[in-house]
């Protein structure tokens, strides 16, 4: 590599405003002269969950130690710049109004809820907590969300709000994907989820509960093509944990497939207070699937 890693991530701006030139930078990836991504003997994806502004330790839902997967990650990244073939990031974009923010619901008081309230399909009923508009879908989301064993709703700060900073790519993460995309001509696949005002989408696959049935089936399907499935991303407990169980259950009975999935540990944090319950639920999609739980240090891709 011609450009240092120092060039291309200012880790001291990580989670603020980028003072690199994207124009300069990515002249200098284009300088590389490194093989082409389509000429991969062996191919590679990096799948980035949901690595924005609002994810970020100083972020609206902020996620601790994001800082450090940041890092981690794109020095991951820049070390494997040959060898990673595509790479590929959801993107949580939101509207105020949506079931999973304070502006959708009020107590008895007119109040709305504070951030991590959680509303049970309970609450709804006896009137605890009640939705500004769209009721009956509403209820139905939560019965439903109870019946098919989900997450419970929850209530969070806002968020990722379309167009805002919050909902942008952190700045260092950014200029890496963008540098590995010129400099190895590899179009960034942009998965854009979390717009339907009725239903959280944790998962990049499909909401939690969808009345269209929507599923990203050509994101399932590109995935039987690469030898090797790298994941990081915020928060660990949540979007990234999510988007990896509906991959696996997609691909319950291909472990051929499972087994090719390696998550970087060390480049995903998880939500405060769901430490413990996080690291059981990768544990036993281990155990089941086979999938891989490595660092970013220890992992090669040589």
């Amino acid at each position: 590599m011609k450009t240092s890693f120092e060039n291309i991530v200012d880790v001291t701006a990580i989670g603020g405003q980028n003072p690199t030139n994207i124009h300069e930078l990515l002249t200098l990836a284009s300088k590389e002269n490194l093989r082409p991504s389509v000429d991969d003997t062996d191919k590679v994806l990096f799948l980035g969950i949901d690595f924005q502004n609002d994810f970020m330790e100083n972020g609206g839902l902020a996620v601790p130690n994001s800082y450090r997967d940041v890092e981690n990650v794109t020095r991951f990244i820049y070390d494997n710049m040959e060898r990673i073939t595509t790479i590929a990031v959801s993107i949580d974009t939101h509207e105020p109004q949506q079931i999973f923010h304070p502006s959708w619901w009020v107590d008895k008081n007119g109040s709305h809820p504070d951030p991590l309230t959680i509303i049970t399909a309970e609450d709804v009923e006896n009137g605890k907590w009640t939705p500004v508009e769209h009721y009956d879908e509403s209820r139905q989301y939560v019965h439903n969300l109870k019946k098919l064993g989900k997450k419970q709703l929850c209530i969070w700060p806002y968020h990722c709000l379309q167009g805002t900073n919050g909902a942008a790519l952190e700045s260092q993460f950014s200029n890496m994907i963008h540098f590995h995309s010129i400099a190895r001509k590899s179009k960034i696949q942009k998965i854009v989820k979390g717009l339907d005002p009725m239903s959280e989408m944790y998962g990049i696959i499909k909401a939690e509960f969808d009345r269209s049935d929507y599923c990203n089936h050509e994101f399932l399907r590109s995935l039987k093509g690469y030898d090797k499935i790298i994941v990081a991303g915020e928060a660990k407990s949540h979007c990234v944990l999510e988007s990896v169980k509906q991959i696996l259950e997609h691909f319950a009975t291909n472990k051929e497939i499972t087994s090719r999935i390696y998550l970087l540990e060390d480049c995903m944090s998880p939500i405060t207070g769901f430490e413990e319950s996080t690291n059981e639920e990768f544990k036993q999609l281990q155990e089941q699937y086979g999938i891989n739980i490595v660092t970013s240090k220890s992992f090669s891709l040589v």
